[in-house]
């Protein structure tokens, strides 16, 4: 099964989704370029009632740790978001697409991810 989000008409979106207590209560977005070695995070969606709990953060770390070796990189800039991948020391992007060869990067599969919260 494949991280990428079907039906999406962006360029290979992938998605981490957090679940907690076998329920989703929030998603993070994002595009990878393994030619690169660049990611770019495109949303970052938390349950109100889990964003003060660190959930964001170890979201973030998971996204690190599974893609190691990896510049993230964001297109957010909402307060909240922006807190979140400043204190995690995530540059802001000027594209959502990372690079040229992000198409060909994500017509691979990739196994799909889940972050217990």
């Amino acid at each position: 099964m494949s991280t990428h989000i079907p039906d999406d008409p962006g360029p290979g979106d992938e998605c981490l989704l957090l679940v907690h207590i076998r329920q989703v209560v929030g998603q993070v977005r994002y595009r990878i370029c393994t030619d690169c070695a660049q990611g770019v995070i495109t949303a970052v969606v938390i349950d109100e009632r889990f964003r003060s709990t660190g959930l964001g953060t170890r979201a973030l770390s998971h996204l690190r740790s599974r893609h190691p070796g990896l510049t993230w990189r964001s297109t957010l800039s909402k307060r909240i978001t922006r807190d979140l991948l400043r204190r995690m020391r995530i540059l802001t992007a000027t594209s959502a697409t990372p690079c040229r060869h992000v198409h060909q990067t994500l017509s691979v599969p990739a196994r799909p991810t889940l972050a217990d919260g």
